[in-house]
């Protein structure tokens, strides 16, 4: 949910700008009556069309909208391909990042590609009910202050703005505009979370009860998804902007479980005055399923979150409804290519795996989801390169393929590049068959010895650097260590150095003394011979409090060449803010051992790495049963209970 100006995807090869784009940016055949001639209006009348670029342009407004399944009023454009192609047409959706609004502007190069363009204003943000203009009373509709009444935005809810998007594409089907089982959609953030619900409900609508139907078209149409390309998303909001960190990106059920996260309170913050800035809110207390007002209020309170009735029912209604992790996954999601950048502090790269590790680990080859990750844009710090042409390109390749069935290669199922910073260029591509093929091999560092912090902020200039909305992409500072921090140097990197490619894991024996609102902020920089520290990847996690100390944990995944001479090194310390809220408590932690372990493109037996350990899974909080289980990679287990690893999926 970005607030710096966003984007729409460009399917000619490349991306539109980086970061004045910062964030952006059925198989079933219905057919139906093949025709060539000039479109003079669409949804029934209400949006006129004309000729414009080359194309049929068909502009909403707040004066000329089309009110959806509920009533509420969207301002909606379409562009069609010239008038003397014979449609119907393949439809691509077009979804807009947070706060912003439809593009405004014809999709010349894809109309005259043979796809019709959808582009509208999600409810609640500019014309379509967003703007004080746009919730005046309007007699041209049913209820003239449908607007007011319910008019909101509802935060990317698959019932509400998921079933826009369905309505929408189902009215110009049943107007013989658009093929009903060959709909793509695509978007950044915002747009990118809705692409990933989308496509996971795939030919599905979710009602306002949640229950699941057959998506047909308001004339009776069975209508699908036929491939998504989701841009900088998230699969699960509500760990997405409170993390706690659970998410292991080796285990198969990373659900966001019972324990509250960590606020992301300088993105909170921002995030949410840009939506009242160009959005509508619901009052206070009139819709609890929509409430944005009342859940700021009190998550922004801080602890105690764990046993708040209030916030459970927030973290149930975010999880079932905002994210496509939690939608019913008994039938595959459509296919998918999603990208994400490494440093994008809000929505990172483990959105994108959490979801790829679910749904492959359940349907195989049957889900064909391919991921892109660099740094090429995305929310901050996101703009360390990447060639981000080559995602354009495959994207214009999977929407080919699936909604114009051109016979076109499928993407490579995982690419990535290093992040370039401090001097570094960006390395790759690299490929690889999935996820735990990309790691073959690990740097691993295990330290005992007695080390404590407290809830104590540290070094001001380190946690400035932490933060995603202080400065440019690359964040370097002086290398000292943090008296305010437990710290971790690995040796020197020698040789040809490795390169860090997945998620860091971090396996620590934790005690915590004080109020149970204990936090960890973690870091993982490069310190480089002349003094000064990269920050390399970093994550906030929600220690146990059921008094088992081991602590397994992740840092957020990356990619980062570690040149010979460079050191890794973690810190632990007790927050960083301004990026993570505060804890509301004071506590001191008590860390008695540390397995740090850092997954690597190399193979064994080059320079440093070694061959990866097993697996460690945490034992089920609350339960008190020893220290926690490993599973080896042959996937014998020993007490982890619901907990499978996936192994290596094609």
């Amino acid at each position: 949910m970005p607030t710096l100006p966003g984007t729409r995807t460009r399917l000619d090869g490349r991306l539109a700008s980086p970061l004045a784009t910062a964030t952006l940016l059925c198989f079933v055949f219905v057919a139906a009556a093949a025709h060539a001639a000039t479109v003079e209006s669409v949804f029934g009348g209400r949006v006129s069309c004309r000729t414009q670029d080359g194309v049929q342009f068909c502009p909403g407004s707040v004066s000329a909208r089309v009110p959806t399944w509920d009533g509420v009023p969207l301002d909606a454009d379409v562009t069609l391909p010239p008038a003397d192609r014979t449609g119907p047409f393949p439809l691509i959706v077009q979804l807009h990042g947070w706060s912003l609004g439809k593009a405004g502007v014809p999709f010349v190069d894809l109309a005259r590609d043979g796809y019709a363009v959808l582009s509208y204003s999600a409810r609640g943000f500019h014309g379509s009910c967003g703007s004080p203009a746009s919730r005046a009373p309007d007699a041209s509709l049913p209820d003239p202050d449908v607007c007011v009444e319910r008019g909101w935005t509802h935060l990317a809810d698959a019932r509400f703005e998921g079933r826009d998007t369905q309505y929408l594409a189902g009215l110009l089907a049943d107007e013989g505009l658009v093929l009903p089982d060959r709909v793509g959609v695509t978007g950044a953030s915002y747009g990118g979370g809705q692409s990933m619900i989308l496509a996971a409900l795939r030919d599905r609508t979710m009602l306002p009860n949640g229950a699941l139907v057959p998506w047909k078209s308001p004339g009776g149409l069975p209508m699908r998804i036929a491939a998504a390309a989701p841009l900088i998303p998230w699969s699960d909001l509500a760990y997405s902007l409170t993390p706690n960190g659970r998410t292991l990106d080796y285990r198969v059920d990373n659900s966001y479980g019972t324990r509250g996260g960590v606020q992301k309170q300088s993105w909170n913050e921002v995030l949410y005055n840009a939506g009242l800035g160009s959005g509508y809110y619901s009052p206070p207390g009139v819709d609890p399923a929509a409430d944005l007002t009342s859940w700021n209020a009190r998550i922004s309170e801080g602890e105690p979150y764990d046993g708040d009735p209030m916030l459970e029912r927030l973290r149930n209604e975010i999880t079932r409804h905002h994210s496509a992790y939690y939608i019913d996954d008994s039938v595959p999601p459509a296919p998918l290519y999603v990208y994400n950048a490494w440093t994008d502090d809000l929505f990172p790269a483990d959105e994108a795996v959490r979801y790829w590790r679910k749904v492959s680990s359940k349907h195989g080859d049957r889900a064909e989801i391919a991921l892109f990750f660099a740094d090429g844009f995305g929310h901050p710090r996101a703009g360390l390169g990447g060639n981000i042409g080559n995602a354009s390109g495959h994207i214009d390749d999977l929407f080919a393929r699936h909604l114009k069935g051109e016979d076109v290669p499928p993407p490579p199922p995982l690419e990535i590049y290093t992040q370039g910073c401090n001097g570094t260029e960006p390395e790759g591509p690299f490929t690889a068959a999935d996820w735990d093929a990309l790691h073959p091999g690990e740097i691993r560092w295990i330290e005992t010895g007695v080390q404590r912090f407290t809830d104590d902020a540290g070094d001001p200039d380190n946690a400035a650097a932490s933060n995603p909305l202080n400065g440019g992409p690359c964040r370097v500072v002086r290398d000292a260590d943090d008296p305010a921090a437990a710290t971790y140097r690995l040796p020197a990197a020698t040789g040809e150095g490795f390169t860090l490619a997945g998620s860091p894991t971090i396996i620590a024996d934790l005690r915590v003394t004080g109020r149970a609102y204990a936090q960890v902020a973690a870091r993982l920089w490069d310190v480089a011979p002349d003094g000064t520290q990269a920050l390399v990847t970093h994550a906030l996690y929600r220690p146990r409090n059921d008094g088992v100390p081991q602590n397994v944990f992740q840092l957020h995944a990356t990619a980062w060449r570690f040149r010979a001479g460079h050191v890794a090194k973690l810190e632990l310390l007790g927050q960083s803010s301004p990026y993570g809220r505060a804890s509301a408590g004071e506590f001191l932690v008590t860390v008695t051992k540390v397995d740090l372990r850092l997954p690597v493109l190399e193979s064994p037996g080059t320079g440093q790495v070694t061959a990866p350990a097993a697996d460690v899974l945490p034992s089920d909080e609350g339960t008190g049963r020893g220290r926690g289980c490993v599973r080896s990679t042959g996937g014998a287990s020993g007490g982890c209970p619901n907990v499978p690893r996936a192994g290596a999926l094609g």
